[in-house]
């Protein structure tokens, strides 16, 4: 009964919105900042608000963040995401600044500017890339193929600027998202920023306000999600990772933080592994836990494109690598040769990797050469210089 309230109360929402968001004038210095739908206040959007609150530029400019839980935000206001006054700054805010799809009732004016961050260099192949059969499905909605493509399509038209943090995504977005050219920005991620520039000491008052360790090394665990693995409750993920085996072999030298995709909704009992796994909450700042690691674990997750511009190693677990390959959306290079790090796909191969240091670092520089060309710790600078400055 309460679930069916809520989409009754949703629906009468999105029901005004569309009548009269058009009456709504818009604000010429309002930014409405939208990250994961609501997730957090964090990645691309997150680094471009904090550049913008630096900026005496932007010193009357009113920055609206909307939030699925509601928070303080220095120099902002939160509203909650889906809600009454979420629409109202859709309506009312110059800019929007989002790192994710938006649904199809959402109704951009003319004399808006939408600028689509995306979260990542695909590994994953996106959107009009994917090749499967006409049985395949999509999403809890088991929408099919070309109902799935056309909701990119939508929002698509939407945007006036999208982010390419590399050549290898300038070539490869305007024929997934059938985006011109023209209106990419072609820069580093923004939130890549703060990986350039981040210093020692920052990192150790990281780790105590994480409350880890300063005497274990620390291994980021970041699997990514699965499209065809859901239930009613959302996406799930079937963890290949026996945690008290890992603790057996690697405690003594490691402790490991835990980050999965922010699609997946499984739960475990960290409880008996307490001191040796560390679960980060669904909004933590992914940066921040690249920074405190000393090593990355994970699968598809795009998160390595980011993560290897501290130079640091990556070991890629791919259990169901061929599955995931071939059944599900399939990959943009071969890889072997690309992906700078060994691929593994048993547990017990992994966790050898590990205590072995089987990193194969020596294929850090080539991949720095193709996906980290334009990372100097500017990006946010160029971006806001683009949209906002006109620059």
């Amino acid at each position: 009964m309460l679930r069916i309230i809520k989409k009754v109360i949703s629906a009468c929402i999105r029901f005004v919105y569309r009548h009269t968001c058009r009456l709504i004038p818009v604000k010429q210095d309002a930014v409405l900042f939208l990250s994961f739908h609501g997730r957090g206040c964090t990645d691309n959007p997150k680094a471009i608000y904090d550049y913008m609150c630096k900026q005496d530029e932007f010193a009357s400019y009113t920055f609206i963040w909307a939030l699925r839980n509601k928070q303080p935000i220095p120099r902002g206001k939160c509203v909650r995401y889906n809600g009454p006054m979420y629409f109202y700054y859709l309506a009312r805010c110059k800019y929007w600044v989002i790192n994710c799809k938006l649904p199809d009732h959402i109704i951009k004016k003319e004399n808006q500017v939408y600028l689509q961050t995306w979260h990542g260099t695909p590994l994953k192949k996106l959107a009009h890339d994917i090749n499967v059969n006409e049985q395949t499905t999509f999403y809890r909605t088991k929408m099919n193929a070309e109902q799935m493509k056309s909701t990119y399509d939508r929002d698509v038209r939407r945007y006036d600027y999208m982010i390419s943090p590399n050549p290898f995504c300038s070539k490869v977005f305007p024929g997934a998202f059938h985006i011109d050219p023209k209106r990419l920005i072609e820069t580093g991620y923004p939130r890549n920023d703060f990986l350039s520039q981040c210093r020692f000491d920052k990192i150790r008052e990281l780790k105590r306000r994480y409350g880890l360790p300063e005497d274990k090394k620390v291994i980021l665990y970041a699997p990514t999600w699965r499209d065809n693995c859901y239930n009613s409750k959302g996406y799930t993920f079937t963890l290949q990772a026996d945690f008290n085996r890992w603790k057996e072999v690697l405690g003594q030298e490691y402790i490991v933080l835990f980050k999965p995709h922010y699609l997946i909704v499984n739960t475990f009992d960290a409880e008996v592994l307490k001191g040796f796994l560390y679960p980060a909450e669904a909004a933590s700042d992914i940066n921040e836990l690249y920074v405190m690691s000393d090593l990355l674990i994970t699968d598809y997750s795009s998160v390595f494109f980011d993560y290897t511009i501290l130079n640091r190693p990556v070991l890629f677990y791919m259990y169901d690598k061929d599955t995931y390959a071939n059944d599900l959306r399939g990959f943009y290079f071969d890889l072997e040769e690309v992906l700078p790090g060994p691929i593994i796909e048993s547990e017990d191969a992994l966790l050898k990797a590990i205590v072995n240091h089987r990193f194969e670092m020596e294929k850090l520089p080539a991949f720095h050469k193709q996906f980290h060309v334009w990372e100097d710790g500017l990006a946010s600078q160029r971006v806001v210089n683009t949209v906002f400055l006109r620059k």
